[in-house]
């Protein structure tokens, strides 16, 4: 938030855990400073692309694969200026932080000791851990149902305790979308909410043939 007053409140980008059943908010993950830049790649998902009739060049698969990476930055050198009030940050850094996200694609000791004890009985199939549905957050209209698939941490400084006090986030989602996930899954409704909005953005964005120079289409 800036310190001029009358600024207006400058709301922070992050990641949202829920439970997918019941969308019970699990764990909210803001970003302590907004990246800078954000980018996007679309993977379209074209028929043809797979070497189909040329009859169907115009046909899609479904929606295209949409990825999404960004660096955060974490710091909790100011916090250690008023120890008083920032015990956490005094005592372990940025360590919270850092493993509020980690944990994001980690198993939970408790899924973890539950499949130990079943293989330990003679379990033959154990079924995959489950984690809970990520949405990374942009604005109160974009959000979006996620999967991590990279996750990479820069440790830049130290306390004396050697706890990180500062450090650079490189983090890579996947958008879900209905091709993703079963039918009536959570993140099946988030992704056509995007969509939606999406296509009424789209459709306030059109521009007359006049602007490129045209009467009509040939």
């Amino acid at each position: 938030m800036s310190g001029f007053p009358g600024s207006p409140r400058i709301l922070k980008g992050g990641l949202v855990l829920i439970d997918p059943d019941t969308s019970a908010v699990q764990r909210v993950i803001a970003l302590q400073y907004n990246p800078d830049s954000i980018t996007r790649s679309l993977q379209v998902q074209a028929i043809s692309a797979d070497g189909g009739d040329r009859s169907e060049v115009l046909r899609l698969k479904g929606p295209p694969v949409e990825t999404i990476k960004l660096e955060a930055e974490i710091d909790a050198t100011d916090q250690l200026e008023f120890p008083d009030t920032n015990r956490a940050a005094t005592e372990t850094g940025v360590f919270a932080q850092l493993a509020a996200l980690e944990t994001m694609i980690y198993p939970t000791s408790t899924q973890l000791n539950a499949n130990d004890a079943m293989s330990r009985v003679g379990t033959l199939e154990i079924i995959p851990m489950e984690t809970p549905l990520a949405l990374f957050v942009w604005s109160q209209t974009r959000i979006l149902p996620v999967r991590v698939t990279e996750l990479s941490i820069t440790e830049e400084a130290f306390d004396t305790a050697l706890n990180p006090i500062r450090a650079k986030v490189s983090l890579g989602l996947r958008v879900l979308s209905v091709n993703d996930v079963p039918g009536g899954h959570k993140a099946a409704s988030l992704f056509m909410s995007y969509l939606q909005q999406k296509e009424r953005l789209a459709s306030g964005a059109g521009s007359p043939l006049a602007a490129l120079g045209l009467r009509g289409v040939p």
